[in-house]
């Protein structure tokens, strides 16, 4: 049953939810600023209290953006987890739907609602659903984390950064086993991903683009025609990849750690106005995307904010089919960091200091 309709990036085809045909989304703690994309009015609704929890779909990182933003939690399930029909595909080999919510656990109960088999979608998985809440509440005593050493913090802004860090250190304070590890294959998933979407978001419009280009808006029309430039080679060494990665290779990068831990966006949130900037340079997508490739679960919880007043999120990331690992382990930072605040005319710097004290 449909119980409401939320704003989103034209086709989910980007990160700012700036939309041209429906009006924009606006930030809850800044409308001058993107809320992320492109589920950014699901993240939205849940901050601004519409709603206690809401879906969205992940391409590139389009649940764990406007979490990250907003200041919510997002989490987008393995791969075959959650049935995709009745959506609109932006990419088949990528899109996974998901929920966000306010809380770890609302993300838990959502999330088991929601999966399953389905037989109206070939490649839903029937793997059983765990339980998703027993055991969600043990704490950060005896969690191994993993914190990359390659890809995530070489185009992160220092700010981000910092605030990422002192979310993992405390729960290594807090008794968690924090150790750096290597992911070799970071970079290699992360152009492999980009190949993959633009040639199947371009094969899925072939029908109306470019033969009705003028209906597009014009970010999602300069996206679907700069496809054109990927080669049949790196999509099909895209796929290659991808299906390397899910048959357990990129299990391996995780090998003595529950979950990796990073930034879930690198870079501040634009300006609505930068958004509508067409061929704006960026890199929203370089930590959640990888994640589409390989289908492994991977979620973001807020776990700051950065000097603009906007939240930053906590990505975890786990390995195939295991929600609980990663459930739990945000659960875990959720614990340590106490309650998010939301946004509040009157004291929102207030409320984020208050957040800074429990952590620092």
């Amino acid at each position: 049953m449909l119980l409401g309709k939320l704003g989103m990036h034209e086709f989910a085809y980007g990160i700012s939810s700036v939309n041209p045909h429906f009006g924009d989304v606006h930030n809850p703690w800044d409308p001058t600023r993107i809320p992320g994309g492109s589920s950014g009015g699901s993240a939205v609704a849940v901050v601004a209290g519409e709603a206690y929890g809401t879906l969205g779909s992940d391409t590139g990182g389009s649940i764990r953006i406007p979490a990250s933003l907003c200041g919510c939690v997002g989490i987008k399930p393995t791969y075959g987890r959650v049935s995709l029909s009745g959506a609109v595909p932006l990419s088949w080999s990528l899109d996974h739907p998901g929920p966000l919510s306010r809380t770890v656990r609302d993300a838990s109960v959502l999330t088991a609602a929601i999966a399953g088999h389905d037989d109206d979608d070939p490649v839903s998985s029937d793997r059983p659903v765990p339980d998703l809440l027993g055991g969600i509440d043990a704490g950060p005593r005896g969690l191994r984390v993993g914190v990359p050493r390659e890809w995530v913090w070489e185009e992160c802004d220092a700010a981000i950064a910092a605030m990422v860090r002192t979310a993992i250190e405390t729960l290594a304070l807090a008794g968690a086993d924090v150790r750096e590890v290597s992911w070799p294959r970071a970079a290699a998933y992360a152009r492999a991903a980009s190949d993959v979407l633009s040639i199947e978001a371009r094969a899925y419009h072939d029908g109306t683009y470019p033969g009705r280009e003028s209906e597009y808006g014009p970010l999602i029309a300069a996206r679907l025609r700069a496809a054109r430039d990927t080669s049949a080679d790196r999509y099909a060494e895209g796929l290659r990849l991808l299906r390397e990665a899910r048959s357990g290779v990129a299990d391996a990068d995780l090998v003595g750690v529950d979950v990796l831990a990073m930034p879930a966006v690198p870079w501040r949130a634009w300006t609505i106005a930068e958004a509508k900037e067409i061929g704006r340079p960026s890199e929203w997508t370089r930590n959640t995307r990888i994640f589409d490739l390989t289908g492994q679960p991977a979620i973001s919880v807020p776990c700051g904010f950065d000097p603009d007043g906007i939240p930053v999120g906590l990505q975890l990331a786990g390995r195939m089919w295991d929600e609980a690992a990663v459930l739990r382990a945000a659960r875990a930072f959720e614990l340590v960091r106490g309650p998010f605040p939301l946004p509040d005319r009157g004291g929102k710097r207030q409320q984020q200091e208050r957040l800074g004290d429990r952590l620092a």
